[in-house]
């Protein structure tokens, strides 16, 4: 395998990203908005409404525009995505018992950013695409101004289906270090940056 290109998710296609989505399993229907949407919001969103949203938080084809992740290519082929952005812009993880369990953190606070989605189209799994989105997705942060990025992976034994958050190897591989174990299942991971 080539190195794969790693592009904010901006200057990639609308259709780039739809092909991920539908050909990466559950994110098919989730579209990475699991974390975006309070509970009964989820509910009363469709699958096609919820492509919408993450076409829209992508800003795919808008250069100039915000994103809310990156795209990566593996010979051309779009191939995988993560999400990632100030933990504020993520309501769910504001309510969520994980993120904060044993820890006193500021909520609000916009210069924390958090990776909260992988996603890898069948076909191009165990590449190593998801420790190379982890990597980029802290230099995204960096360059955004962030002065800490988070994640909140599985550990141990995990399922495909399970690993969209992350592994604590996809983590640790980025720079992260685990700041807390909330479950046996589930590690807070953290880098400062400032």
């Amino acid at each position: 395998m080539t190195q794969p290109r790693i592009v904010p998710a901006n200057l990639a296609s609308g259709a780039d990203l739809d092909l991920v989505m539908r050909e990466g399993g559950d994110a098919n229907g989730c579209r990475c908005q699991w974390f975006k949407l309070a509970q009964r919001d989820w509910k009363a969103t469709g699958r096609e409404a919820r492509a919408a949203r993450l076409e829209e938080q992508a800003g795919c084809g808008r250069p100039d525009a915000p994103t809310s992740g990156l795209l990566a290519y593996v010979d051309g082929e779009p191939a995988a995505w993560v999400a990632v952005e100030p933990r504020t812009a993520y309501p769910r993880l504001r309510t969520a018992r994980i993120p904060w369990s044993g820890r006193d953190e500021d909520r609000d606070d916009a210069d924390v950013w958090a990776i909260t989605c992988f996603v890898v189209r069948k076909g191009f799994r165990g590449l190593g695409l998801a420790k190379a989105l982890a990597v980029a997705a802290v230099d995204h942060a960096r360059q955004g101004g962030a002065t800490a990025v988070e994640g909140y992976p599985r550990a141990g034994d995990a399922t495909v289906s399970d690993l969209y958050v992350g592994s604590v190897g996809i983590f640790a591989a980025a720079g992260l270090a685990v700041v807390s174990r909330p479950t046996t299942a589930r590690a807070v991971m953290r880098l400062e940056l400032a």
